[in-house]
């Protein structure tokens, strides 16, 4: 996997690049679909690719493990091949979904040890299995295995899961080294920094993350409760350290204001899962603000759903029958909201990308803030 910086932007650390990957070229500042079983929710991957044009989709290793599991994946020939998606993916390690099951789960030096939320059997993640799950996964880009810290969280708590994420780091590259990838493509593995809310110990982190020489880099146990100003601090700070030729990814962010504040940072890499969970609730993201799509206000406008937006399903169906479809119950009004919500997410990340290469996405960024975030 390589990297290419391409431009950028002369007032803020904003990014615009190109991710090379065995399974096609990914434009960057790119916004990564989620999904964690093999499907986007409610989503067909002939309209991912074809009418919103994703580039990249996650899915999670602890959920793929569960169900269907390795071996049908191997049989498969893969997670490309299993879900029918011929373009990039990513894994994440699990460590987050370990992380929520709090109370069924016990972490030692070895490893997590977790209840399987499914039926209750019992497993271990070390880094070394974790390796191993994303290899027969076939992921183009796997994430190491690492703890996500909770928010608050005591410094010395904090200090000793960012000295396991980095002995766990060490033990996930030999993994990688020692094995082949298992479907005949090139595999790259990214680190997390970790190290909560405290200024030392993301330097101390990142620092170390810097010095492995990975093909790219991510920024997690952020977006998990902390004021919006820590996160972006911790945001800044890290990227400061990390690599400019290589590509960084804030996992897990957020809002589409989250997310171009990331960008004015440096990252070049998100994903979240509030654009579907937010959509199967009503909640619309456009370019004009934000909608709740419930509200009586919208049962007799007939307008397109977002008429910024040059493609299916925002400019083809109207407010007014996705709020029918809402209070009708139906599930195509799930579908129809999820596909917009991802539909502006993209819309955001190119647009962006269009600035920053232009050299004005400072400008752009304070102009397009004051209108997304407002509500409609």
């Amino acid at each position: 996997m390589t990297f290419e910086l391409l431009a950028t932007d002369p007032e803020t650390g904003a990014r615009a690049g190109l991710l090379h990957t065995g399974h096609g070229t990914i434009e960057t500042p790119v916004f990564m679909p989620v999904g964690t079983v093999g499907t986007v929710k409610a989503v067909l991957q002939q309209q991912l690719e074809q009418d919103i044009r994703a580039q990249i989709i996650l899915g999670n290793t602890y959920h793929l493990y569960l169900r269907p599991g390795t071996e049908i994946l191997q049989q498969a020939g893969g997670l490309h091949r299993f879900m029918g998606w011929q373009h990039p993916i990513l894994t994440d390690s699990g460590g987050y979904q370990v992380f929520s099951l709090s109370g069924n789960r016990k972490i030692t030096q070895e490893g997590a040890l977790f209840q399987s939320h499914i039926d209750g059997s019992r497993h271990l993640f070390s880094p070394e299995k974790v390796i191993d799950i994303q290899r027969k996964i076939g992921a183009d880009i796997i994430m190491a295995f690492d703890e996500c810290t909770p928010y608050p969280c005591e410094y010395h708590y904090a200090h000793q899961s960012m000295q396991l994420t980095h002995q766990w780091l060490e033990r996930c590259m030999k993994s990688m080294a020692a094995s082949e990838p298992v479907y005949g493509y090139e595999q790259s593995l990214f680190p997390i920094v970790q190290g909560s809310v405290y200024k030392d110990l993301r330097k101390i982190s990142a620092e170390f993350i810097a010095a492995q020489g990975a093909d790219g880099n991510a920024i997690g146990g952020l977006s998990v409760g902390e004021p919006e100003e820590d996160m972006y601090e911790m945001c800044g700070l890290v990227c400061d350290i990390l690599p400019k030729a290589k590509p960084r990814y804030l996992m897990g962010v957020g809002t589409p204001w989250n997310i171009l504040e990331g960008i004015a940072l440096g990252v070049d890499m998100f994903d979240c899962v509030m654009p579907t969970r937010n959509g199967r609730n009503g909640m619309l993201f456009t370019t004009q603000g934000v909608i709740n799509i419930k509200n009586k206000r919208w049962a007799e406008d007939f307008s397109p759903i977002d008429e910024g937006l040059d493609c299916l399903p925002s400019n083809y169906y109207t407010k007014a029958y996705l709020r029918h479809l809402f209070a009708a119950h139906e599930l195509l009004g799930l579908q129809i909201a999820s596909l917009q919500n991802l539909a502006f997410y993209l819309h955001l990340a190119k647009t962006a990308r269009e600035h920053i290469i232009a050299g004005d996405f400072g400008q752009w960024k304070r102009a397009t803030l004051s209108i997304i975030k407002q509500r409609l």
